[in-house]
């Protein structure tokens, strides 16, 4: 036999007659049609039967089912035809595929049947072929009527297994893949009054031409970004009588269309222009939504919640476009990111630093804890619920945003001199789901790998690190907590590993 896979699924149980209560559970009846070609096809067509049978199918055959004296024509019409019969396989070779174009024996009476139930129905699920033989030119041996549709190939010893398992699941009607229920229709599209950010075209024209090599790449880049830097005054927001914390959240979710194109144009950067020149262009983008998270020059009158959307909004934007250069490798691009201030012109109007540090890009929401407790949520972190939820449609693992968090955590931490540097790592909440190091320090356990991921943390050696945990160990540092939970420094960096392999 070319291949023998016994057993059922996973999630069947076993079909014998058994009973719960007055229930009694019936297997599935499958009739197998096939021709007697030679000896060694007959042999295979018992010894598939078999294994059906003991992964639970009643199935029907010839060579166990009609006896002597029987009309065997009779048989395989009824066969054919009893709608207590859900399934039939036909087992299609070169002689039954010749029999039945030719309407010869008894294999051109069920043809007769099973042609017109297949012609007539479009979408029946009765009757399936099973290729066993194949022509000289690797074409599966089908009869013509059953030529357009889809066959389930077990000629192949390489691929016998697998396709054993989709007959299995077409026969107990358990599909390996299942359409999902729909679900309701994102908020940003439900509204009225939908905000545009107008970078559609400018978009498309960045993602083709980085991902093409285009020599407009450079300028394709600088237009998406002066557009989205540009046109995202279009989210602030107007009050009205609506909650304002209501307002808050329905512009963010707005706003996730445009994020998941920012995300897709960090994508494409990391992965085919991390030039130099580009980084800078990613680090000038950053750098001009700064100013979104605070006062407009001409407001006068505003109140501390009136630019939450832009700080969540921001902050969010500079974790993926950081996290996702983590995640490709990009160590030297992503710590460009980190070392380089940033410069922000208004400052020098309240006679603060015009050149600020990463961690501005981080700042914290009101709005959220207030929204939190008015409709008594009881949730640890309401920013850290959406960034988990609003992952999902980003194509970015929520494991990746949590490494890039941590590590900007840790970098502040390390660049902390005077108490006033800090990064709040929103997303380690979810640290419930990870208990080990993150993957690039995992991988750090080698010392040439460590060597190019340690400018991150902007250290030279492991041991630079020492006084920082040994401070966390005996209660002096200042570690991210959420009520009883907390966070592990030391096993996230996996740092007893760390450099300890060539």
């Amino acid at each position: 036999m070319r291949g023998s896979v016994r057993g059922t699924l996973s999630n069947q149980r076993s079909y014998r007659d058994y009973q719960k209560g007055i229930f009694i559970v019936e297997p599935p009846k499958l009739f197998i049609s096939y021709s007697w070609s030679n000896a060694t096809h007959e042999q295979w067509v018992v010894e598939l039967a078999t294994n059906l049978r003991e992964s639970g199918i009643d199935v029907i055959l010839d060579k166990w089912d009609l006896k002597e004296g029987h009309d065997a024509y009779a048989f395989m019409e009824k066969m054919v035809s009893d709608k207590n019969i859900k399934k039939v396989a036909i087992i299609s070779d070169q002689v039954y595929a010749g029999k039945a174009d030719g309407r010869h024996g008894g294999v051109g009476t069920e043809t007769q049947i099973i042609s017109r139930e297949v012609y007539d129905n479009q979408e029946q699920d009765k009757f399936v072929a099973v290729v066993s033989e194949k022509d000289n030119e690797g074409r599966p041996c089908l009869p013509t009527y059953y030529k357009s549709r889809i066959y389930i190939d077990l000629s192949e010893p390489d691929t016998y297994a697998d396709n054993y398992e989709k007959l299995l699941r077409w026969v107990f009607n358990k599909p390996l893949y299942e359409k999902p229920e729909i679900g309701k229709t994102p908020e940003f599209l439900s509204g009225d009054n939908v905000v545009s950010l107008g970078t559609s075209a400018s978009f498309k024209r960045a993602l083709d031409a980085i991902r093409n090599a285009k020599t407009s790449a450079p300028g394709a880049i600088d237009e998406f970004f002066n557009v989205f830097s540009s046109n995202l005054e279009r989210f602030r927001i107007e009050k009205t009588e609506e909650e304002y914390d209501e307002l808050i959240v329905k512009n963010i979710n707005e706003f996730m269309p445009y994020r998941n194109e920012a995300i897709q144009v960090f994508i494409a950067i990391a992965q085919y222009a991390p030039s130099e020149e580009n980084i800078v262009k990613l680090h000038r983008f950053l750098e001009s939504l700064i100013p979104y998270m605070n006062r407009p020059p001409e407001v006068t009158q505003y109140s501390e919640w009136d630019f939450d959307n832009f700080k969540f909004i921001v902050h969010e934007l500079f974790l993926y476009a950081f996290s996702i250069l983590v995640k490709h490798e990009r160590f030297y691009q992503a710590n460009y990111l980190l070392q380089n201030q940033y410069y922000v012109s208004g400052n020098s109007d309240y006679g603060r630093n015009v050149m600020i540090s990463f961690t501005a890009f981080r700042e914290h929401m009101r709005s959220l804890e207030h929204r939190n407790s008015r409709l008594e949520l009881r949730r640890l972190s309401m920013r850290a619920d959406l960034l988990e939820e609003r992952s999902k449609s980003s194509g970015v693992e929520f494991r990746y945003l949590m490494q890039g968090d941590f590590i900007l955590f840790m970098r502040a931490e390390i660049e902390d001199t005077d108490g006033y540097l800090s990064w709040w790592p929103e997303t380690l909440l979810y640290l419930f789901r990870f208990h080990s190091a993150f993957e690039i320090f995992a991988r750090g356990i080698s010392i040439k790998y460590f060597n190019k991921l340690k400018c991150l943390l902007a250290i030279e050696q492991k041991e630079d690190l020492n006084e920082l945990l040994g401070g966390y160990r005996n209660g002096q540092g200042r570690l991210p907590r959420w009520e009883t939970n907390s966070v592990n420094p030391s096993g996230l960096l996996g740092f007893e590993q760390l450099a300890t392999k060539p």
